[in-house]
């Protein structure tokens, strides 16, 4: 923690020290000093924005790992239909969500709806391939052991491969933290009256550039929290899970 207050306040240092020597205008880049006081300036306006924002992550977030947690199982326990629905998921990504955007919007409105859709649409599929990778590489002595005491093919997966897979959900589950955020911005770019990324848009068009960075600044702390948040969650529900990175500083 300590460590990482140090790194953040070397960079703020470092940013400060590059607008003193190169006096680059504020409408192009403000000194941290501007940017704080904006975010004190604006802290109801932006802290209501950040509540639409977070809403919608959360959202995407819970969505988005239900369907890929979903379409994992239906992978692993429906052999005939791997071949029709390996494609899908794949399509599911070969089409950037910032070309699908308007869509969306066009088609759920400019609330929540489309963000929450497009939000899902990112984190569905690190989830759902990590937990299919996890469920396909189960420890073949573990399901030949099963089979001798005679445990059915859906014990064997609930039982069995659900168990063994779940720190590959985890590390899913951790990528989507990471990345929800995207899907709720890019909505918000598209199309919106509320959120983080509305307010963004709305200080570009008036040159107020120290707001941005405000809002910014206050999406990145997000990010960070619900990433923090679901690894130490994550870690409390896969005791079991060995941390061999950890070990090996330690020793």
């Amino acid at each position: 923690m300590i460590r990482g207050l140090v790194a953040a306040a070397g960079l703020v240092l470092l940013w400060q020290g590059f607008v003193w020597i190169t006096e680059v205008p504020p409408f192009l880049l403000p000194s941290p000093w501007r940017v704080a006081q904006a975010l004190v300036a604006r802290a109801d306006s932006i802290a209501g924005h950040a509540l639409v924002t977070g809403a919608e992550i959360l959202a995407g977030l819970a969505l988005g790992a239900l369907l890929g947690s979903t379409m994992a199982l239906t992978l692993a326990a429906w052999r005939g239909g791997r071949r029709w629905l390996l494609p899908l998921l794949v399509i599911s990504q070969a089409i950037p969500v910032f070309a699908i955007a308007p869509l969306l919007t066009l088609w759920f409105g400019f609330g929540m709806a489309s963000k929450v859709a497009m939000a899902t649409l990112i984190i569905f599929f690190p989830v759902a391939t990590a937990f299919h990778d996890g469920l396909r590489r189960t420890d073949p002595g573990l399901l030949d052991l099963a089979r001798t005491m005679g445990a059915t093919r859906g014990a064997v997966l609930w039982r069995v491969s659900v168990p063994a897979a779940l720190p590959a959900l985890a590390s899913g589950l951790r990528v989507a933290a990471a990345v929800a955020p995207i899907g709720a911005i890019v909505g918000e770019w598209v199309g919106s009256s509320a959120g983080l990324g509305y307010l963004m848009l709305h200080a570009n068009g008036r040159s107020q550039t120290d707001v941005m960075f405000a809002a910014l600044f206050v999406l990145m702390l997000m990010a960070l929290a619900l990433w923090f948040t679901l690894d130490r969650l994550l870690r409390r529900a896969i005791p079991w899970q060995p941390d061999s990175l950890l070990s090996l500083e330690r020793s």
